[in-house]
């Protein structure tokens, strides 16, 4: 939304209808065979998958952006479950409605296919991720991710993350269990790298994350 126009936006912000979704309501399901569209208007969703191995978060999605729009464009079957974090609006959009909008509206579709581009970037990330890296690797990078994402600055380089993930579903952000994010959690906090508290993650030095991130050690 951020890079919309504003004639693109009000066209957008016309083509459906405003819902509100109580915390982990889903949006929709893998496997459905709905067409429609959400925009966020407020609030975060975990983009998830079910495993044999419990339930793993693909991504996450913040007001702004639109989850939806791969069975929108193809009529395709959804090939991931997305459900409220929290407290969430959206808008809902009629698939035909949205093809119809981007269609005619060339940065509004530009837009969207650089979005993807990035998605399919990042999935190719966390994958190389899983294979090579520890879990508190793969932590350090989620936090980096939040952080640059979500960080509200507290002074002397600290940040404050956001995002309301409890931990365990921090942990389903990285392939992991919660207590193996409990760990890696408890080490970055003796190292004076973040701080945690209920409902709360600071990070105190971004850059040795990024280090981790990267496939160094502490």
């Amino acid at each position: 939304m951020s890079g919309l126009g504003t004639a693109d936006r009000t066209a957008l912000l016309a083509l459906g209808a405003p819902h509100t979704y109580r915390a982990d309501e889903p949006l929709m399901g893998e496997g459905e065979r709905t067409t429609f569209a959400v925009l966020l208007l407020r609030g975060w969703c975990t983009v998830w998958a079910a495993t044999e191995r419990g339930t793993i978060i693909l991504g996450l999605r913040q007001s702004g952006e639109v989850v939806g729009d791969m069975a929108a464009l193809d009529g395709r079957p959804r090939s991931a479950s997305v459900s409220a974090l929290g407290p969430v609006t959206g808008l809902v959009v009629p698939g035909d409605r949205f093809r119809v909008f981007l269609a005619s509206r060339p940065h509004a579709n530009a837009l969207l296919i650089a979005q993807l581009t990035e998605r399919l970037r990042h999935a190719d990330v966390e994958r190389r991720a899983l294979a090579s890296l520890t879990v508190l690797q793969r932590l350090s990078g989620r936090l980096v991710e939040l952080a640059e994402r979500t960080g509200q600055a507290e002074g002397d380089g600290r940040l404050t993350i956001r995002a309301p993930l409890a931990q365990h579903e921090l942990a389903a952000t990285v392939g992991a269990t919660r207590e193996a994010v409990a760990k890696a959690l408890r080490l970055l906090r003796d190292q004076g790298l973040v701080r945690t508290g209920p409902g709360t993650l600071v990070v105190n030095d971004l850059e040795p994350l990024r280090l981790l991130a990267a496939g160094s050690d502490l």
